[in-house]
C-alpha cells in the first residue's frame, strides 16, 4: 500500500485500568473492519481516530497528517463522519431537512457526495417528507448514514451501527452497508463484535483483544489461519469472492466461480447471473480425500493442496488450510483421519464440500 493510500495509526493512551496500544497500517479505501469481544479497545481506537480520545501517537490518512508529537487538529478539523449506534436524528425535522442540516454547511465547491447521490445510495426518495418518529430503526439508521456522508467527509467512521436492530432490520440494512462499501471513494472503519456483519462487509479486519492487535490483514487470508484469531475453532469458516455464472432451474442451485474452482449453491432467484458474490463455507463442512469419488451425494469437488495442520486445537481435532489455487479452505477433521491418511504440508488432496451458502 502507498502511503497516500494508507491509514497509519498508532496510539497509546490509558483509561483508568485498560490500555489501548496499537500500530495499524490500513487500507485507504474499501471497509476495515474493528472486530473483538466488548471492551477490546474497538471503540476507543475509533475515539482517538477522530480526535475524542486524547492519546500519544501518530495518525495519517491517505497521505495527510492528523496528530503526530507536534500537531493534533481538533475534531471539528478533521474531515470525518462518525455514525453512532444510536441515530440522534432531530426529531422536529423531516428526512430531507435532517439531510440538509450537514449538507448545506458544506461549501459547494468542496461537496464530493451529492445530495441525490446519498438518497439513491441509501434508498431514501420515499422517505424525505417522513418524520423520524414515523421511521423504523433500519431506516433511521439508513437516514443518519446518509446525513453523515453529506458532509463529505474522507473517513467514515461506524461504531456498531446495526447493534440496536433487530434481525429483521439488519437484513434490511446489510445491502445497502455493501453498495456503500463497493461504491465510496473513501475507506470505511466498522466496529462491531458480530462475526456475520464482519464475513459479509468488510474488505480487511483488524482483530483486537485487551487493548492490542492480535491480527490484522484482508477478510480472506485472515479467516483462513488455522490458529483462528477470531477463537471460533468450533464455527471456522473461510469467505471467498466469486460470480454467479449459471443459474439452474431445475435443481433451484446457483454456481458460483471462484478463484480455484466453482461451487453449487442453493438457489437465490434474487441474485442475477453475473453477480459479485461472498460465498461462506464451514470448516465443519468440508472433508478431505486422496482421490476424486464422484459415486457419492457431495457435488462440490475441488482439487486442491495442503497448505498447513494445526492438531489438536481441540481434543482429537485438527484443523487443515488447503489452497486450491491461491483460494485457502479450511477443513475441520479428526486427527485420527489426519494421521490414517497421512495428511502434510504439501500433499494434493481433494475438497470434498458438503454445503456452501452465500455470506448473510
Amino acid at each position: 500500500m502507498s502511503a497516500n493510500n494508507t491509514i497509519f495509526a498508532r496510539f497509546h493512551c490509558h483509561i483508568g485500568d485498560f490500555t489501548l496500544k496499537v500500530n495499524l497500517n490500513l487500507p485507504g479505501s474499501g471497509l476495515t473492519a474493528l472486530f473483538g469481544h466488548s471492551g477490546c479497545g474497538k471503540t476507543t481506537l475509533l475515539r482517538c481516530i477522530a480526535g475524542l480520545q486524547p492519546a500519544s501517537g501518530e495518525l495519517v490518512v491517505n497521505g495527510d497528517t492528523w496528530h503526530n508529537a507536534h500537531e493534533s487538529r481538533p475534531v471539528h478539523q478533521r474531515p470525518l463522519a462518525y455514525v453512532f449506534q444510536e441515530t440522534s436524528l432531530f426529531p422536529h425535522l423531516s428526512v430531507e431537512r435532517n439531510l440538509n442540516y450537514g449538507y448545506r454547511r458544506v461549501p459547494v465547491n468542496q461537496r464530493r457526495i451529492q445530495f441525490d447521490q446519498a438518497v439513491e445510495w441509501l434508498g431514501l426518495a420515499c422517505l424525505l417528507k417522513r418524520m423520524p418518529q414515523k421511521l423504523s430503526g433500519g431506516e433511521r439508521q439508513r437516514v443518519a448514514i446518509a446525513r453523515a456522508l453529506l458532509t463529505s467527509p474522507q473517513l467514515l467512521l461506524m461504531d456498531e451501527p446495526l447493534s440496536a436492530l433487530d434481525q429483521a432490520s439488519k437484513r434490511e440494512i446489510l445491502p445497502y452497508l455493501e453498495r456503500l462499501r463497493d461504491t465510496l471513494a473513501i475507506p470505511i472503519l466498522y466496529v462491531s463484535h458480530s462475526v456475520a456483519e464482519v464475513a459479509r462487509l468488510a474488505d480487511h479486519v483488524v482483530m483486537l483483544n485487551q487493548g492490542q492487535v492480535t491480527a490484522s490483514g484482508s477478510l480472506q487470508q485472515t479467516l483462513a489461519r488455522t490458529d483462528q484469531p477470531f477463537g471460533l475453532e468450533e464455527s471456522a469458516a473461510i469467505i471467498l469472492p466469486a460470480r454467479i455464472t449459471t443459474q439452474d432451474t431445475q435443481w433451484h442451485l446457483s454456481l458460483a466461480e471462484f478463484d480455484g474452482g466453482q461451487l453449487w449453491l442453493p438457489s437465490e432467484p434474487r441474485i442475477p447471473v453475473g453477480s459479485d458474490v461472498r460465498v461462506q463455507v464451514l470448516a465443519r463442512d468440508v472433508s478431505l480425500a486422496l482421490s476424486a469419488n464422484h459415486d457419492q451425494s457431495i457435488q462440490n469437488l475441488i482439487h486442491g493442496r495442503i497448505d498447513e495442520i494445526a492438531e489438536e486445537i481441540s481434543p482429537g481435532t485438527s484443523l487443515v488450510r488447503v489452497l486450491a489455487g491461491k483460494t485457502p479452505f479450511l477443513a475441520r477433521l479428526t486427527t485420527r483421519s489426519v494421521h490414517t491418511l497421512g495428511l502434510s504440508p504439501g500433499k494434493p488432496v481433494w475438497l470434498q464440500i458438503k454445503a456452501a451458502a452465500l455470506a448473510d
